[in-house]
């Protein structure tokens, strides 16, 4: 389902419906709001469809999201699509295959009546986030004023062992050839933290090596820790370069113990994925937060909630780059590979 609003939100219509089946999961929709687009105000969805194997479904709107059409696909399990859309048109959707093996895109110019592909961005190389938390790698993927593509996701090829998980990132221009993996230097590849479930944001009004990058993200201050000891913390980086170069992190929110949050069949959670928008020129990170538990159920009343910062965050370019950095870990050393489809419900 999907609910229209015109007045910024302030106010919602009654759903409309995308898509019917027995268990589609993971939507994600974007709008095309270039007026000199060829397809001005079509809308699409990205979805699976997890009784068939998780196999990569979307729909296209016409009209602003009232009805909906399924377009042509290829035929691929995918899980956390993220389409985006340039000004000409042109529909771009990175996400993660069935097994969560790799980051790949597929891409439309008809308008979304169908979609070539898919081209692989990369392979997902992973560690496996301790204390049992729901952290699958799925990726994040936004778009500058230029049409550039961003994509991050999780991934630990930067560290010996694959001890800990960097947040990467790829870029492209056109949705099939895609620059080489790159570290985001949140710290140095030898310390012990773990970064994880990121949020990107990519300020549109700005393009190019003038880009204005914002990621939030998920960390273990201590990556080699346990359910009882684990530490989960918020942070922030940003780039004013398009990614050449980024700022200090900060430390959004945090620390929270594992006990303090839901839990499910696959693990303590606070998301999948998360978001960060620019609004006005700076960042809003929206992540979930929970404080210590208290009141009923013997004192097992859980506190969660979804937050942002109480103002926007300013990107800066900083001065602390990844140049020149290689990868240490091959495919065989990560520790999420799985041999059947990921089901993350």
């Amino acid at each position: 389902m999907v609910s229209r609003s015109r007045d910024g939100g302030l106010t919602w219509a009654n759903p409309a419906v995308v898509a019917t089946g027995r268990d589609l999961d993971k939507n994600w929709t974007v709008c095309d709001t270039t007026a000199t687009s060829p397809f001005y105000g079509n809308c699409y969805t990205q979805y699976d469809d997890v009784s068939t194997g998780d196999q990569l479904r979307m729909a296209t709107s016409t009209d602003g999201g009232l009805t909906w059409s399924e377009a042509a696909v290829p035929s691929m399990g995918a899980a956390g699509g993220q389409p985006v859309v340039q000004r000409n048109g042109t529909v771009i959707v990175p996400l993660g295959d069935a097994y969560l093996s790799s980051v790949r895109a597929v891409t439309s110019t008809d308008g979304g009546l169908s979609y070539a592909g898919p081209v692989r961005i990369a392979p997902i190389l992973a560690h496996t986030v301790a204390g049992n938390l729901r952290s699958p790698p799925l990726p994040s993927a936004e778009i500058d004023g230029a049409g550039r593509v961003y994509v991050v996701w999780q991934d630990c090829r930067f560290r010996s062992g694959c001890a800990s998980n960097d947040i990467v990132m790829s870029t492209s221009s056109n949705g099939t050839a895609w620059s080489p993996v790159v570290r985001i230097p949140i710290d140095d590849t030898t310390s012990v933290v773990d970064h994880f479930i990121p949020g990107l944001a990519v300020d549109k009004a700005t393009a190019g090596s003038s880009a204005h990058l914002g990621l939030t993200y998920y960390y273990y201050p201590q990556a080699n820790c346990s359910t009882s000891t684990c530490q989960l913390d918020v942070g922030f980086i940003s780039s004013s370069n398009g990614g050449a170069s980024w700022s200090t992190p900060m430390q959004l929110a945090g620390p929270m113990s594992l006990g303090w949050l839901a839990r499910t069949n696959q693990g303590a959670m606070v998301a999948d994925y998360i978001s960060t928008s620019f609004a006005g020129g700076t960042a809003h990170g929206v992540f979930a937060l929970a404080n210590a538990p208290s009141g009923g159920c013997g004192g097992s009343l859980l506190d969660e909630a979804v937050y942002t910062t109480r103002a926007g965050l300013v990107a800066s370019g900083g001065s602390v780059t990844s140049s020149g950095e290689r990868a240490v870990v091959s495919a065989g050393e990560a520790r999420f590979a799985t041999r059947a489809p990921v089901t993350i419900r």
